[in-house]
């Protein structure tokens, strides 16, 4: 029988009922403690920020006996890994850290993430039970149009796909025609990217003459951004596939922290390596099962760089009642809004203070913006209207190019994505009394 130990060294194919999802309690709660113990311990000893943050405390590893101790252990926020960057947070030293991925932080310098060699086996591991729990097994040809690079989308999902057996196709983001020409040359049966994107791809195939329902496609494997029913109803409908939702970070490991599965009813977190709380956003304490909160997350067994209680701003709540599917981990709720100001656009985490950083970089530019999104052909669409001083806005049209040029080199330069940007007159942008209202979302999530 295969144990969680040697789980990592399954071959392709394999049968879900061995896998860690079917854990029995009194096994999965016991492996939790014991990775749980070992991680406190590690980020005790190798990483001063934890260290610190629960000497203030009066804690040490010892005083983690029982899985309800993680309460009393500080939480970790992103403000930690931007505040340390580039490698502060890091618990192996650069001889063991054989990848660095990185997303965008709120002020232009990245969230810099690192993984050892068996980090990257955990990673692959829980993409491939992602796959296996979307109905996708040794032959499928998988279509990956998530985004490779710094971004952990791309990667995370290609192992993953190869460690299952299946046939990957790298063919990143972008590029719509090429999309659509391979998935229907090549035989596609699964596509990985953001909903949005994949909707963008169904209205582009329509447009020439190709009908999805009529290709090998079966199913889409949609995640990086929040999506609703509504848009999975259409999916389905018009693609004739089955469109399943995953949920991951860069922080944590990226795609592959929970996904769901044939029964489409809430997210399973993998949490024999990523142990998940419900708390509540304004006072942290712990919310009762089926009681919405802010999902907080702690790897479980992270070598290279491992994250205790992290605060993920996203919403959600525990499912009471067990998986039709029987598997024994806990589910949440799909995730559709944040406790935060952050947004995500086209699979990219953006804040408004990113934006107003990179506005206030260029001359001429006023406190004053406001960030318009919209959807147009299954696309998000950012707008950023910014207020100019009154001797920039009445100059010659070549000047306003040339502000506006500059401006939006400026936002791409920060959020690494480009975005539409508009000049307005001063005082034209709405004052408040109270916050600013700087993002106006017009997508109807």
């Amino acid at each position: 029988m295969l144990t969680v130990e040697n789980w990592n060294d399954l071959p392709g194919g394999f049968h879900p009922a061995s896998a860690p999802d079917y854990l029995p309690l009194p096994q999965l709660r016991d492996l939790q403690l014991r990775r749980l113990k070992a991680v406190v311990h590690r980020a005790y000893e190798h990483v001063e920020l934890f260290r610190s943050r629960m000497q203030e405390r009066n804690l040490t590893p010892a005083d983690i006996r029982s899985l309800d101790d993680i309460r009393h252990l500080p939480f970790t926020e992103k403000s930690d890994l931007r505040d340390t960057y580039p490698f502060g947070l890091f618990a192996s030293p650069m001889q063991e850290i054989v990848r660095l991925h990185a997303s965008s932080g709120t002020t232009g310098k990245p969230i810099v993430v690192a993984y050892t060699r068996e980090d990257l086996e955990v990673w692959a591991s829980v993409m491939v039970r992602t796959f296996a729990a979307c109905g996708l097994h040794r032959g499928d040809i998988i279509q990956n149009a998530y985004g490779y690079g710094l971004f952990t989308g791309g990667l995370g999902a290609h192992y993953g796909a190869e460690t299952l057996g299946a046939t990957v196709i790298p063919i990143s983001g972008g590029n719509t025609d090429r999309q659509v020409m391979v998935m229907k040359d090549f035989g596609v049966t699964a596509i990985c990217c953001t909903p949005s994107y994949f909707i963008h791809l169904m209205e582009y195939a329509a447009d020439h003459g190709i009908n999805l329902k009529d290709l090998p496609l079966r199913a889409g494997i949609f995640g990086a951004e929040p999506w609703t029913d509504s848009m999975r109803r259409r999916i389905e409908a018009e693609a004739g596939i089955k469109a399943y939702d995953i949920y991951g970070l860069s922080e944590i490991i990226g795609p592959g922290v929970a996904t769901e599965c044939s029964c489409q009813d809430g997210l399973t977190i993998f949490e024999d390596h990523f142990y998940p709380e419900i708390v509540n956003p304004a006072t942290g304490e712990p919310c009762p099962d089926g009681v919405e909160g802010e999902l907080v997350l702690t790897t479980l067994s992270k070598k290279a760089m491992p994250i205790i209680r992290y605060r993920t701003h996203d919403i959600t709540a525990f499912k009471t009642e067990p998986c039709p599917c029987g598997r024994t981990l806990r589910r949440i709720n799909r995730i559709s809004r944040r406790s935060d100001d952050m947004f995500i656009i086209r699979g990219v985490n953006v804040f408004p203070s990113q934006v107003e950083t990179a506005l206030l970089s260029v001359e001429g530019t006023l406190p004053h913006y406001q960030i318009i999104l919209t959807r147009e052909k299954g696309l998000d669409q950012m707008e950023v209207q910014v207020e100019v001083t009154a001797a920039i806005f009445s100059d010659k049209v070549r000047s306003l190019e040339s502000v506006q040029r500059k401006l939006a080199d400026a936002v791409e330069h920060v959020l690494g994505i480009r975005v539409a940007v508009r000049l307005v007159e001063p005082q034209t942008i709405e004052r408040s009394q109270g916050k600013a209202k700087r993002v106006i979302d017009k997508r109807n999530l």
